[in-house]
This record gives structure tokens, sequence and C-alpha cells, in this order.
């Protein structure tokens, strides 16, 4: 067994996490994540309503009895989220570990923090984490430059970004991005983070509630299957490489484009019905990232967490001593 500041931190059998996802972070697959010795974060937002979140735990609570937690995203919305309420869900739930990302996390820190809640901050640049760190959050995740989603605009990738953080930050840091296998997390170890993120292989999971054209998908694509949008509005993200998000690059490359002009083809409710619903896959614009290359099959989540901290295991027990000689 793995044993880190983070599983101590949390209290979890293995040093890996899977991070909030929208439209994914749900009860089937967090639980299942939980149950297999890890630790899980249901997404907030993807729930309609605080009451929908406080509904959420609950089922999540009734099909596990170890330790997960919720992930609220902070970022400004055309119509204005009920910030304080979803908190207060949160905090009146009983969670204890939350994770935040996008803005910043100070205004929920002094309730967080009141009712003796664990807050993990996502960064993806050592002076955010610094900035995030001052604030008073436990833990940083680092999101290097391979993530699915929004690596910031610095390009930085892990193997640069990890060893970077760990060296400038306190507090313990957990690797994301570009992180799916048991190499993966001996060599984040090996770089000083207490954990790893995995987010894009918890996606082709039997447990993930997307559709299995997605799982299947995720399975046959390379780790050159994903494209960068947005680059040019600086709001960089990483999808998968479909028709529309090929589309998304073209129109944002044009001189004068705006995000209005691609918002249409990226609305993130057309590739969750479209795509992760009902498994149209060039049908809306996805989120995964070039760890799909290293993804071979789809299978459980407890199968998924048992192997990547086996290999890990064997490579730091047996494969690198061996490759020490006096």
């Amino acid at each position: 067994m793995i044993s880190t500041r983070i599983t101590e931190m949390f209290g979890i059998d293995h040093p890996v996490v899977c991070g909030g996802m929208t439209g994914l972070g749900t009860a089937p697959l967090i639980s299942a994540v939980a149950n297999a010795g890890a630790l899980g974060f249901l997404t907030a937002l993807t729930q309609p309503s605080p009451e929908a979140l406080a509904a959420e735990i609950k089922r999540t609570q009734d099909l596990t009895d170890k330790p997960f937690g919720v992930n609220l995203t902070i970022l400004p919305t055309i119509n204005p989220v009920p910030y304080d309420e979803y908190r207060a869900v949160i905090v009146e739930s009983g969670i204890k570990i939350v994770e935040t990302a996008g803005s910043s996390p100070a205004p929920h820190l002094p309730d967080f923090q009141a009712a003796g809640v664990k807050v993990i901050h996502k960064a993806t640049s050592v002076r955010h984490a610094l900035s995030a760190e001052r604030k008073g959050v436990d833990v940083i995740s680092i999101d290097g430059f391979e993530c699915a989603g929004h690596p910031g605009e610095d390009d930085v990738p892990g193997l640069i970004l990890i060893p970077a953080a760990v060296r400038e930050l306190s507090i313990p840091v957990i690797a994301s991005g570009g992180l799916a296998t048991g190499s993966g997390l001996a060599a984040a170890l090996a770089l000083g983070a207490d954990a790893v993120n995995m987010g894009t292989r918890f996606m082709a999971t039997a447990e993930a509630p997307i559709h299995e054209n997605v799982k299947n998908q995720i399975v046959a694509n390379s780790e050159r299957d994903t494209v960068l949008v947005f680059r040019n509005f600086h709001n960089t993200a990483r999808v998968v490489r479909n028709e529309v998000s090929e589309q998304i690059v073209e129109i944002g490359e044009r001189p004068g484009a705006t995000f209005d002009d691609v918002a249409e083809l990226a609305s993130g409710a057309r590739g969750r019905a479209n795509v992760l619903g009902e498994g149209r896959m060039d049908d809306g614009m996805w989120w995964a990232g070039q760890t799909q290359g290293l993804i071979q099959e789809v299978d459980t989540v407890a199968a998924v967490v048992d192997k990547v901290v086996a290999d890990a295991e064997e490579i730091m027990t047996r494969r690198l001593p061996g490759l020490v000689r006096d």
C-alpha cells in the first residue's frame, strides 16, 4: 500500500483522485471510486439546483461509507449561480472535502474552514497555486498542459509543472493531467506529488454515466486525438478532435473572431446531450485529455484503481531498485 500525505489527510487507501467532471461526477461513478479506496468528487453544478445536489450527496452516501467530496467550480456565467446555497448544502450534508476550480476560492473558505472542510484548489500555474496557498487552501491540484479542460495559457507540461509546484508549495500537491497508469502514478510520486488526479481514465469505466460510444472512442483514440480550442480568446481548452472541435478551431482563427462566433458549436449542453448522452460522436464538443493514448480498455472502476496502484508498487519496489548498482 502506498501511503502519502493525501492518503493520511483524507483517510483513503490509495493516492488516486477522480476530480470533478461536469456531467460525470454523479453518485454511480463517485461511489464506485470511493469504494475502490480512491477519492472522488461529485460535481455540484452538474446538479440543476442546491436541492438536487443535496439529494445526490445523500444518494452517494447510501452507496458508500467511504470518504468522497464535492467539486465547486466558480466561473462567471450568463445566469447567476447561487454559490452560497450550493456551499451551504455541502456543509449541511456533512461533506468534509471540497475541490474548487476556476476563480478564487477565497469567498468560500471562511464557511468551509469553520465547518472543518478541507479544500483542494485546482491551479494551472505555480503562481496561481501559491496565491491559493496564501488564501488558505489545504491542497493544490496542479494541471499540466496535457489535461482535458482548461490548462491555462502557459503551456507547461506536467513533467515540469509538478516538480516546480512541489518546490514552491508547502502544502500537498496532487498531480493532474496526462495521468492514467501505474507508471504515471510512480512518476508523479517521484516528482514530489502526493497523489494523482485521473479524469479521462475514469470516463472509460463501466460506472461512468456516459454513452458506450464515448468510452469506446476514448480507447480507440491516440494521444494525438485532441485539439486546443479558444486559443485566440485566451481561454484555451483541450477537447477531443472531431468535426465540431475542428470547426471551432477554424472559426476561432479567423481575423476578428469572437467567442460568440463559436458559442453554439461549443455549447456544453449540446456536448452533454448529443455526445455523452446519445453517443453521436461528431455532434458536439466533448472533453478528454491526451491520456486517451494510454487507455486500452473499458473496465470497472475497482479494476482500474487496483491496476494503477499495483503497477506503481511494482515499478517502485522492483523495477526501479533493480536499476541501481553499487
